[in-house]
């Protein structure tokens, strides 16, 4: 993962001032060292007139005490294990504070309950916080990166994916939000929806059904490190304790439609992710997990499609997309690519499923690569592609009445789709 110093995005980063937010850190952190390009953000200068988005959103979300928190707690620790349990402890506390805060379970902040922008800043404010961390005892670079890794799993929902007994259980994923450069603004309505879904608990006839659902990473790294097959995996292995009877990766796909992908292709597009990398290539292994040899060059959904298409959920479309991108076979990356709805040909290499090839193909892939390889074959899975935002046409405007309401449809309607899909499994 390429770092960088962390006023080093931009040179008009460097004539701003800090928000009075943004106040001076406790003598435990470096803020001259490295952070990530994605951690980066944290400092975009506002807008003339405007304010510093990261910074406002954790304010109005009422997570500021849980950043100075978090700095604070770093400056006292005393040993490596300590701080395993500390962070541990962090994150579950940030995960479970904005699912009951977004659920409407407790009352926070001064924006709307649907919003999933203060988790993802105030979690990135830690990760920057725990890489510039200098405690007072010998840290390796390979112990922080586990130390990383441990919030991270917490405050992202993938450490607490456990069911009670006697349920029908449903595991979901959604994603941070993505493309900030261009908008810093921006939510992402399938992040907002895993708030929403977790812990979900209902019935379908005698049975109970419940949701557990984990925020996914827009980086290729992370993906790289295993973090879906992490979220997924103990939950498909053989003889697991906690079987899923249905797995749903879920993201942010086009304006105005839902749409279940039929098919996820084996090929990374190599667009830029959160941290401005990406490289074309063929979707990677993943650490600790059995992988197929060969890898299939396409999966194909086993949602039950027809009773979520069938469901009457509004207010947006919902489709089922057969289409993908190949190139015929023995000539990727260079031959002429085929798109269509037919299905994969004999030989044809992936080149993009329906969805595309970046990050939400990739969840699907990753997550139905280890279902199939584990034998979990019986198990439904899938991925949805929910309706994509429209931002306030104002850049000083944060969030309007428009904009969330617009969230909050799309976000009900994606929990109706996961109970129609649940309660079909």
């Amino acid at each position: 993962m390429r770092l960088l110093p962390v006023l080093a995005v931009c040179a008009t980063l460097l004539s701003v001032p800090q928000a009075a937010s943004a106040a001076a850190p406790p003598a435990c952190l470096d803020r001259g060292a490295a952070v990530t390009y994605e951690e980066s953000r944290i400092e975009t200068p506002a807008p003339p007139g405007g304010t510093r988005v990261p910074y406002h959103l954790v304010d109005v979300g009422g997570f500021g005490p849980y950043v100075a928190a978090l700095q604070r707690d770093l400056c006292r620790v005393s040993s490596a294990e300590s701080a395993r349990r500390l962070l541990e402890q962090h994150g579950t506390r940030l995960w479970q504070t904005a699912v009951a805060r977004a659920q409407g379970r407790i009352r926070m902040g001064t924006i709307d309950r649907y919003d999933d922008r203060p988790l993802y800043w105030s979690r990135l404010m830690g990760t920057r916080d725990i890489r510039q961390w200098r405690p007072r005892f010998p840290l390796g670079e390979a112990d922080r990166t586990a130390l990383l890794r441990t919030y991270e799993y917490a405050a992202r929902g993938v450490a607490h994916t456990s069911f009670s007994d006697g349920v029908r259980r449903v595991l979901v994923s959604g994603f941070d939000p993505y493309q900030l450069n261009g908008e810093i603004r921006r939510s992402n309505p399938s992040g907002a929806s895993a708030l929403q879904l977790d812990g979900l608990t209902y019935r379908d006839g005698d049975e109970t059904v419940r949701v557990r659902s984990v925020v996914l990473p827009v980086t290729w790294s992370g993906f790289d490190a295993g973090i879906v097959e992490d979220a997924f995996g103990p939950h498909l292995s053989p003889g697991a304790r906690e079987p899923a009877d249905l797995i749903m990766t879920i993201s942010q796909g086009n304006r105005g439609v839902m749409v279940v992908e039929q098919w996820a292709g084996a090929w990374r597009g190599g667009f830029p992710d959160n941290n401005n990398e990406g490289e074309a290539e063929l979707i990677p292994p993943a650490p600790r997990w059995p992988q197929p040899s060969p890898t299939p060059e396409f999966i194909e959904t086993t949602l039950p499609h027809q009773a979520m298409t069938g469901a009457g959920t509004g207010p947006w479309p919902t489709t089922l997309n057969p289409r993908i991108c190949e190139w015929p076979a023995g000539t990727r990356p260079s031959g002429p690519v085929q798109c269509h709805g037919n299905g994969p040909s004999p030989g044809g290499q992936a080149q993009a499923g329906g969805g595309g090839n970046y990050l939400s193909n990739e969840s699907m892939y990753r997550a139905n690569r280890l279902r199939r390889e584990l034998g979990a074959t019986g198990v439904p899975g899938g991925h949805l592609h929910i309706s994509a935002l429209v931002y306030p046409s104002d850049p000083l405007v944060v969030i309007d009445d428009a904009f969330a309401a617009d969230r909050a449809a799309t976000v009900d309607q994606t929990v109706a789709l996961v109970r129609a899909a649940g309660a079909a499994a």
